[in-house]
């Protein structure tokens, strides 16, 4: 089974000063590009990587897009193209790597990559983007297609700024949102996350996040793109090492539970577990499909969101205590170890 990187539908809450709209991510056909903004693109690209994903036990993969940083092979992503990821392949100028995820602001959709063995890599050339205008043409460059084909490049022009949308992940019903983002006419797609959004001279102003289109699947719609300015400031602090409330060093740590709180009853505690991964730390532990996780080391829990928010705090190795009910009403302890 093939699963693109959708599983985050982003949700437009605030399109306008005065205005917002409820709408989907769905593909949408790719416009022509005018030829300046062509060549500025071929340009950018050899310093664009496509990003393979796989996910064991969604028994799925999937594709987005990076930017190279530096010729030793750092990557500069959205997290929610490797969420989940068991193993990262990038391509750059034809050449596959080994990545692995070096840190990541779940936040602010920000992850950085390291390819192994990298070296010499053509870098992207990064503006400022403090200096874009509403009418600047720009030019997403992405995935779409898929790591076989050549990468896509969908045109378009500076709308506004300050934009506001909530991300929701379909998997784990665990939500987010992000500030102050770049909003452009393009019709980006599934697969251009990640990649860049550029300006007429040929630099990164933008990391493409989302896009919105009409309920139909028709052609246009517009993109959104983390600010180059933003998204780098978080890139150095996760390459610098440096967590922080927001920002987490390394690999997500994993309990081995799928929550929804689509399921979660009104007005109780805990998360319902609707899934428990065979062999991971939960079920080691003791807790089994069904159950509902109330803490974590006395930490209360109430949603899928403040779930995984515990578990940014938390590193591989760590040992925490778990409080649960089980399927027939008792009420249960026990330690797990995290993973990655």
């Amino acid at each position: 089974m093939r699963r693109s990187h959708t599983r985050w539908r982003h949700v437009v809450a605030v399109v306008a000063a005065a205005a917002s709209a409820a709408t989907i991510v769905a593909p949408a056909m790719a416009s022509a590009v005018p030829a300046d903004l062509s060549s500025v693109a071929a340009q950018v690209e050899p310093a664009v990587a496509r990003i393979d994903t796989t996910i064991n036990y969604q028994h799925a993969i999937g594709a987005g897009t990076g930017i190279v940083l530096d010729q030793g092979g750092a990557l500069l992503t959205n997290f929610h193209v490797v969420q989940g990821a068991d193993s990262i392949t990038a391509t750059v100028a034809g050449r596959a790597y080994p990545a692995d995820l070096v840190g990541y602001d779940r936040n602010r959709d920000i992850a950085v990559l390291q390819l192994r063995g990298a070296g010499g890599l053509p870098v992207a050339v990064l503006g400022d983007s403090s200096q874009l205008a509403v009418g600047d043409p720009v030019v997403a460059l992405g995935n779409a297609r898929g790591s076989g084909s050549p990468l896509t490049q969908e045109a378009g022009e500076v709308v506004g700024f300050g934009r506001t949308i909530n991300a929701k992940d379909e998997l784990t019903g665990s939500s987010s949102q992000a500030v102050g983002l770049i909003e452009f006419a393009a019709p980006v797609r599934a697969g251009d996350s990640g990649g860049p959004m550029v300006n007429a001279a040929g630099q990164v102003m933008g990391v493409t996040t989302a896009a919105t289109v009409n309920f139909r699947m028709d052609p246009g719609g517009s993109g959104f793109a983390i600010p180059i300015n933003d998204a780098l400031a978080t890139a150095n602090q996760i390459r610098s090492g440096s967590p922080s409330s927001t920002v987490h060093i390394g690999p997500p740590t994993l309990l081995g539970v799928g929550v929804n709180s689509r399921n979660q009853p009104e007005n109780l505690p805990g998360v319902v577990l609707f899934e428990v991964l065979r062999g991971g730390p939960a079920e080691r532990a003791g807790l089994h499909d069904g159950d509902v996780l109330l803490s974590i080391d006395g930490e209360q829990l109430n949603s899928a969101t403040s779930l995984t928010n515990v578990l940014d705090r938390h590193y591989p190795g760590d040992v925490v205590d778990l409080t649960w009910i089980d399927r027939a009403g008792q009420q249960l302890t026990g330690k797990a170890t995290l993973t990655s």
